[in-house]
């Protein structure tokens, strides 16, 4: 049976494409050298995947910054304040994702947003009126060859027609449907080429096919791939669908002329049922997604030989396959030496993954696949006993009451209350919480971890620059202060480590946007808190100052979400577990004097299911109660904030008003103030401060840029519910912009204060 790989991780087993592009950032190497780490990351990918006998290997799905940013450029979906700044095409890109400012301008980058339900982030295209969508860029075809010359022949693989339209920002008159036909020429030309260059497979990456799709939806998917496939192509087209199922549209996409079509078995509750409902037709390959992109935990082979089995599908029209790219997954356990092989027995990173394909590849064929060992050892996992349970955890979690979720008194007498009792100015300052993790910060904790220096070294230093950060914020003139989070590695991984139930890796390294690398910690068991885990700091950092210091917490659905969860109990049972315990926690910071709680819940929107029938029954309807569980014992007079970023929250703004936060920031900068037209319609209650300036960029933006946006926010938000801040936390930005940027930010709130 023949295997495919969707996509394969790009930043390096240890990050050497983040080091590589961070340095280039700073002027440290020239450009020759980024691409050479580049081209040295795609030649390991490639032999990898080769070696382990991947029938199908993807090119094109290595990429400096992001894929839909490489969509975007191939077909010349370039805004015109990029090409003005008349860079190189490398720092032109570089541009669109992180903003430039320097000799040639200043211009912010483009938006960017969560790649459907995952913790990755993607650049959102942005189509003016007077663009040319055509095919223009080289880089699909350039890597194709690169491989070729290396003896492996690829797929290449590209964003599909429709996701492309669906997720770009239209800025101009023109709509969407003005796009389908230079759109559908664009990708016609694409296949012309692939045939010209002797490619011989071609894979569109169509995710938004999962989503629900109305008639107009299924008229534009037909509009865009009848003119796409109208002609033979002697160049394989596979449809790769993946992060659900295609039931709205099913029936219509094994009746097109696709060579191939990928299927997700994992998240696609469907998936199995239409095939076996419509069939599935004999001249097509059907690249069937039985192992898991996403999640780390080892493939069950027993199940997965069923499935296949069971599907009315002969074998050899049926392509094994990951069920999305293993972009998700961090690339081999071959690093994780102090991890337990008894919890590693467990576990299948990117490489593992490959050698699982292969694996079931060759049992799928077997006469007798149960006497193989490879069957045998895997069934005797799966029919072992994980210790995994805690009696405590259990025995409290069936004692909360339905009042346990509710606070009192209601939010606008506590609004009330709390402007009393806190005394903050109009349009009070904030940030986010964290302060940039300099190279001492990550050398003193590194020390640290290895037992280089002691406990007390530890924390007299992390003491050190909570002083140092507390005078700036002071000297700043912000209003309402943090501590910096200089203890922490990681919002999640620091929580799980004071957490029971989780595991940590050592170089379990997965993108999450750019260069931004994240280490998700695994859930194991059942979550409590085993200590207090803030509370100290919090508490010395309020002894340096007068004025009001946030607690800074990370809520359950975003720990849940930034893990890798158990697949042994429901995500329900697993962040109301989380929630107890970060409950635990709020209460003994209010015990402890401090006034004001932050409990980010930064990937709220991120597991929301993509069809909008399963949003509250199957995620809602439990993550907003477990958010409020967090909270609901403290005072009124304790204010509770919350923060979300880089989703479309638009369309859940009524869900998170209901999580009875009394203030919540959003990321709203980079996507031009978006959501203040649905906190208006919505009659949003909660205090709110949508971001002023873009932190994921290093450019610094004027008072008069931050007055801008005050003011627009002023139309559709009360003057006396409105905060400013950053976008984000500031821990990946350097101290220079950052003390730019926020001097500026104090410096626009007290004009408007003058002009309001």
């Amino acid at each position: 049976m023949q295997t495919a790989v969707i996509g394969y991780p790009r930043i390096g087993t240890l990050r050497e494409l983040k080091f590589a592009s961070e340095q280039y950032f700073r002027k440290e190497t020239e450009a020759g050298e980024l691409l050479q780490t580049a081209k040295e990351l795609r030649k390991t990918h490639w032999l990898t995947q080769k070696e382990a006998g991947i029938s199908f290997i993807s090119c094109n799905d290595f990429s400096f910054y992001d894929n839909m940013l490489d969509a975007a450029v191939l077909f010349g979906i370039v805004p015109k304040r990029y090409k003005e700044l008349q860079l190189s095409e490398l720092d032109t890109y570089f541009a669109m994702a992180r903003g430039y400012q320097g000799d040639s301008g200043d211009v912010k980058a483009l938006a960017m947003k969560k790649w459907f339900n995952t913790n990755y982030h993607y650049i959102v295209p942005e189509v003016e009126d007077e663009m040319v969508i055509e095919l223009k860029g080289n880089k699909l075809f350039a890597e194709y060859h690169e491989a070729k010359e290396l003896g492996i022949t690829t797929k290449p693989t590209v964003i599909g027609a429709y996701t492309l339209l669906k997720l770009c920002r239209y800025t101009g008159t023109k709509k969407m449907a003005d796009y389908v036909d230079v759109v559908s020429k664009a990708y016609r030309n694409l296949i012309v080429k692939c045939e010209t260059e002797g490619i011989d497979w071609l894979q569109f990456d169509e995710p938004a096919l999962v989503q629900d799709m109305g008639q107009d939806e299924i008229h534009l998917f037909h509009k865009l791939y009848d003119a796409i496939l109208a002609a033979d192509n002697k160049c394989h087209v596979l449809l790769q669908t993946y992060f659900g199922d295609v039931r709205d549209i099913y029936e219509d996409l094994i009746q097109m002329p696709f060579a191939g079509i990928g299927l997700d078995f994992i998240e696609g509750k469907q998936t199995v049922s239409l095939i076996k409902q419509f069939g599935f037709p004999q001249d097509k390959l059907l690249f069937a997604g039985l192992v898991n992109g996403k999640n780390i935990w080892k493939n069950h082979y027993e199940k997965t030989l069923q499935t296949m089995e069971d599907l009315p599908v002969a074998k050899d029209h049926i392509v094994l396959s990951t069920s999305c790219s293993l972009l998700h997954v961090p690339y081999t356990l071959q690093h994780e030496q102090k991890l337990s092989e008894e919890y590693k027995a467990y576990f299948a990173y990117a490489e593992e993954k490959l050698v699982e394909l292969q694996e079931l590849s060759t049992l799928a064929e077997s006469a007798d696949h149960t006497a193989e060992s490879t069957f045998v050892k895997n069934k005797t996992l799966f029919l072992q006993h994980r210790d995994c349970e805690n009696e405590e955890v259990t025995k409290r979690l069936a004692g909360v009451k339905e009042t346990d979720y509710t606070r009192l008194p209601e939010r606008f007498e506590r609004q009330k209350l709390q402007k009393t009792v806190l005394c903050l100015p109009e349009f009070p300052t904030t940030t986010i919480g964290s302060f940039p993790q300099t190279k001492d910060v990550k050398a003193n904790r590194s020390a640290f971890r290895r037992g280089e220096i002691t406990k007390q070294q530890y924390i007299a230093f992390n003491q050190q620059k909570i002083a140092e950060c507390v005078k700036w914020q002071e000297e700043i003139g912000l209003d309402v202060l943090v501590h910096g989070e200089y203890e922490r590695n990681d919002m999640v991984e620091y929580f799980g480590e004071a957490l029971g139930g989780f595991l940590f890796t050592e170089k379990a390294w997965v993108q999450s946007y750019g260069t931004r690398c994240v280490k998700p910690p695994v859930i194991w068991g059942d979550v409590y808190r085993k200590n207090p885990i803030t509370v100290e700091w919090s508490v010395y950092a309020q002894s340096l100052t007068k004025k009001i210091m946030k607690g800074m917490l990370t809520g359950p659905v975003t720990i849940l979400n930034w893990s890798f969860p158990r697949e042994d109990i429901s995500i329900k049972e697993s962040i109301s577990q989380i929630a107890l315990a970060i409950r635990d926690e709020v209460l003994d910071l209010e015990a402890n004097g401090i006034q004001m709680i932050q409990i980010d819940e930064a990937a709220l929107r991120e597991k929301l299911p993509l069809r909008h029938s399963d949003w509250y029954t199957e995620y809602l309807d439990f993550a907003i109660p477990a958010f409020r569980l967090t909270h609901s014992g403290v005072k009124p007079e304790t204010q509770i904030h919350t923060h979300m970023c880089y989703s479309e929250f638009t369309d859940i703004i009524s869900a998170i008003d209901d999580m009875d936060a009394d203030v919540i920031t959003f990321e709203a900068s980079r996507s031009d103030l978006q959501i203040l037209d649905s906190l208006k319609e919505n009659h949003f209650e909660t205090e709110v401060g949508p971001g002023v300036y873009d932190i994921h960029s290093p450019r610094v933006p004027s008072v008069e840029e931050i007055v801008k946006a005050l003011h627009a926010m002023l139309t559709k938000i009360d003057k006396d519910k409105l905060w400013v801040n950053p976008d984000c936390g500031l821990k990946t930005r350097g101290v220079p912009e950052t003390d730019a940027s926020l001097r500026n930010m104090v410096a626009a709130a007290k004009q408007i204060r003058e002009e309001v």
